[in-house]
C-alpha cells in the first residue's frame, strides 16, 4: 500500500469514519503479515492494571533466538504502522517487535496522566512511567517464546518521552534505548511553550484531538479539530485571547489545556515533569535523535542529550541530527524540507546506516561497536559529518553584533551607536508564514525553512543583513541572542531569527513546481522566542519598566549549518510570530486569563551603543 493510501486511511480514523481495528488490517503491509505471526497479550503491572500490547514474532522460529524491540504510545498500538519498528531494515534483519499501549490509553486499563512524572522514591506497588517499562520488560523476557534476553526500546515524541522514561526503569534486559525527538520540558522548549511563550497553534491543534473518550482515555488524535474557516491567521485573531480561545472551542475537553493554564510559571509542576535531573546512573546505551528543523521537539533532543552526556561519564551515549522536520526520519524519505532540498534520501541513509547498526551491536552482538559521538548532517553543504563531541570541540565563539543601517558586523561592534526601533502591535501580529490557509493551521513544517522576504518587508520586523561572505562560514551548536531593549509597555516577546540569505542570482530547482525564485531567497535558519517576563528566571516573572532598556538573553538551538561563499547572514527581529506563538498583551498580565483590553500597541526599542551591545553568539568550525 502506498504512503498516499496509508495516510488517507488514517484521516478516516482521526474522522472517527474508521474503526482502528479495521485500519490496522488494512494498513499492515503485506510483508509484515507473510513475515511475522501477531499476538495481543494483556500484561500485569506491580499494582495490577493490565497494560495492552501487540507482539509480533517472526515466523522463521530458525532464525532465532531474537531480541525485542518495543515501543510504547499514547496513540494506540495500531495508529503509526509505517513499520512495526522503527524502519522497514528492522523487519528485514530480524527482531521480535512490541507496541504497548500505556497507561489508560486505548485497550491499556489504568489512568492516563500527560508526561507523568517520574517517581524515584517508588515503594512497593507505586507506580511511573519507568516502572510500567521495567513490569513490562521482565514479562516479555520471560513470557516471550524465541527472544535472546535482550531488550531496546525507541520512539518519536510523545513515544520518545516513554523511551527515556523506559531508560529510568533499571531492568538488567534493557540494552539499548534510542529517544528520537523526545518530550522533554512543555514549558522551557518543547511542543507547549518555548522560553514561557505559549505555541498557539500547534498545542490547540493537538490537545483538541485528545478529548477523553469513554472509560478509558483515548489521547490518540480522537477526531481532528473541525476548523470553521482554512485561514488559521485569522480564526486565532478573531477567536480572541486565550481565555476567550478556551472558552469557544475547548470548554472541559482538554484536562491538560485547562491544567497548564493555571500554571502560568515554570512552578513545581513543569519541573516535575522534565525528566531531565534524574538521568544519572543509566545503564542501556542511547543513541538520541532529532531533526534540525523539528519545530516541536528540537530543544528536547538536544537536551536529552546533554544531560545524559553530563550526567552519566563513560556510558555510550551518542547524538544523531539529520535535515528533518518532526519524525520526517520515520514517515518520508528525508529528500527536501519545503523549498530546500538535501540531495539524497537521508532518512533510508539513517536507519540503514545509523540506527540499525546501533540496535544490532547491542541487542545482537553484530558489528565493530564503534559510534561517533556525533553523526550529523551539515545543512548549506548538505553532507553528514561525525564529531568526537558535540558541539565540536574544535569550534570557537564568535559574535556577529547589529549595526547601523541594518548593517551586521562579525567579530566586534562597527558604525556609530544608536537605537533602533518598531512598533508593535499585538492586533496585526507579525504572521509566521507567507501564507496559513491549510486545514492544520499550525502544522506546516516548512516554515523552519520558511523564505523570510515576506517578514522583511513589515515594519514591525527589524532586519540587519552582512556583507557578502568572502568565504564559507560553518556554525556548530547552540546560538546566543543578547538584546539589549526597551517597551513603552510592560512586558514584550522577542522572537529572533537568523537566516541564511541566497546570493540573487542564485539558480532555481530544478524540478520547480511551486514556481519558487531562489534568487535572494532568506532562508530561516533558526529562529525562537523569549517572553520577556521570563528574562531573569523562569519561575517569577519581572515587568518592563516603560523605557527602560533591560538585557534580554536567551539560547536558541543548535545547529550545523554553512554559511557559502557568497551568501549573506541576516537577523530580524519581531515581538510577535502568529499564530504559531500566541499574543502578548504587551501589558503585565495574567497571558492566560488577559482581557481585550489588555492588549495594548507598544514600542520596542533595540540598543547598539557600548555596554549596550546587542549581538548574536555562534560556535564556529574553522
Amino acid at each position: 500500500m502506498s504512503m498516499r493510501a496509508r495516510k488517507l486511511l488514517l484521516l478516516l480514523v482521526l474522522a472517527g469514519l474508521l474503526p482502528l481495528s479495521l485500519f490496522a488490517q488494512a494498513v499492515i503491509p503485506a510483508r509484515i503479515r507473510e513475515a511475522y505471526d501477531r499476538k495481543d497479550v494483556m500484561i500485569s503491572m506491580r499494582d495490577g492494571i493490565r497494560l495492552f500490547a501487540a507482539v509480533y514474532t517472526p515466523k522463521n522460529a530458525a532464525g532465532g533466538p531474537y531480541p525485542i524491540i518495543m515501543a510504547r504510545t499514547p496513540y494506540g498500538t495500531d495508529t503509526y504502522l509505517v513499520s512495526i519498528g522503527p524502519g522497514a531494515d528492522f523487519e528485514r534483519e530480524g527482531y521480535i517487535f512490541v507496541l504497548e499501549d500505556v497507561r489508560g490509553c486505548y485497550k491499556s486499563e489504568g489512568e492516563f496522566e500527560d508526561v507523568r512524572p517520574y517517581n524515584p522514591a517508588k515503594k512497593g506497588r507505586e507506580t511511573d512511567e519507568a516502572s510500567d517499562a521495567y513490569d513490562t520488560i521482565d514479562w516479555l523476557v520471560k513470557n516471550c517464546p524465541g527472544n535472546n534476553g535482550k531488550v531496546g526500546i525507541w520512539g518519536i515524541s510523545y513515544l520518545g518521552f516513554y523511551t527515556t522514561m523506559a531508560a529510568l526503569s533499571g531492568h538488567p534486559a534493557l540494552k539499548a534505548v534510542s529517544p528520537q525527538a523526545p518530550v522533554t520540558d512543555w514549558f522551557l522548549g518543547d511542543d507547549e511553550h518555548h522560553n514561557g511563550a505559549f505555541f498557539l497553534a500547534d498545542s490547540f491543534d493537538f490537545l483538541s484531538a485528545m478529548a477523553p473518550r469513554g472509560p478509558i482515555r483515548h489521547v490518540g488524535p480522537s477526531m481532528a479539530f473541525p476548523y470553521p474557516i482554512h485561514d488559521g491567521y485569522r480564526f486565532f485573531l478573531e477567536a480572541g485571547s486565550l481565555a476567550d480561545l478556551s472558552r469557544k472551542y475547548m470548554g472541559a475537553s482538554s484536562p491538560f489545556w485547562t491544567e497548564e493554564f493555571s500554571h502560568p510559571d515554570y512552578d513545581a509542576y513543569w519541573k516535575a515533569r522534565t525528566p531531565l535531573p534524574h538521568l544519572k546512573g543509566l545503564a542501556p546505551a542511547v543513541m538520541t535523535v532529532g531533526g534540525w528543523f523539528d519545530a516541536e521537539d528540537v530543544w528536547g533532543t538536544i537536551h536529552t542529550y546533554r544531560a545524559i552526556e553530563k550526567q552519566n561519564p563513560g556510558l555510550l551515549n551518542v547524538l544523531v541530527m539529520g535535515p528533518w522536520f518532526h519524525g520526517q526520519w520515520y514517515f518520508e524519505e528525508g529528500s527536501q524540507l519545503g523549498e530546500v532540498r538535501w540531495g539524497a534520501k537521508t532518512s533510508e541513509y539513517y536507519t540503514a546506516n545509523i540506527l540499525l547498526p546501533f540496535f544490532n551491536f547491542y541487542l545482537k552482538g553484530k558489528g565493530d561497536g564503534r559510534f561517533p559521538e556525533a553523526q550529523v548532517f551539515e545543512t548549506g553543504l548538505n553532507r553528514w559529518r561525525t564529531f568526537e563531541t558535540w558541539p565540536p570541540a574544535a569550534a570557537r565563539r564568535e559574535s556577529i553584533f547589529l549595526a547601523a543601517g541594518g548593517g551586521l558586523s562579525i567579530g566586534r561592534p562597527a558604525g556609530a551607536p544608536g537605537i533602533d526601533q518598531y512598533y508593535s502591535d499585538p492586533g496585526k501580529p507579525v504572521p509566521y508564514l507567507n501564507k496559513i490557509s491549510i486545514h492544520r493551521p499550525g502544522g506546516e513544517h516548512q516554515y523552519m525553512v520558511e523564505d523570510q522576504r515576506f517578514a522583511a518587508t513589515r515594519p514591525d520586523v527589524l532586519v540587519y543583513r552582512s556583507e557578502s561572505l568572502a568565504k564559507p562560514l560553518t556554525v556548530a551548536g547552540p546560538i546566543t541572542a543578547t538584546i539589549y531593549a526597551a517597551t513603552t509597555g510592560t512586558d514584550a516577546d522577542f522572537i529572533v531569527k537568523v537566516i541564511d540569505v541566497y546570493p540573487d542570482d542564485t539558480r532555481d530547482p530544478s524540478p520547480n513546481p511551486t514556481g519558487v525564485r531562489f534568487g535572494g531567497y532568506q532562508q530561516l535558519l533558526r529562529g525562537d522566542v523569549m517572553r520577556g517576563r521570563y528574562r531573569k528566571g523562569f519561575e517569577t516573572p519581572v515587568p518592563f519598566k516603560p523605557g527602560e532598556p533591560e538585557l534580554v538573553e536567551f539560547e536558541l538551538p543548535d545547529v550545523l549549518h554553512t554559511f557559502k561563499a557568497g551568501h549573506r547572514i541576516m537577523v530580524q527581529i519581531q515581538s510577535t510570530w502568529f499564530p504559531i506563538v500566541d499574543r502578548n498583551p504587551q501589558t503585565f498580565v495574567d497571558i492566560y486569563k488577559a482581557k481585550a483590553s489588555d492588549f495594548q500597541p507598544a514600542w520596542m526599542r533595540i540598543y547598539r551603543e557600548p555596554g549596550r551591545e546587542s549581538k548574536i553568539s555562534l560556535s564556529i568550525l574553522d
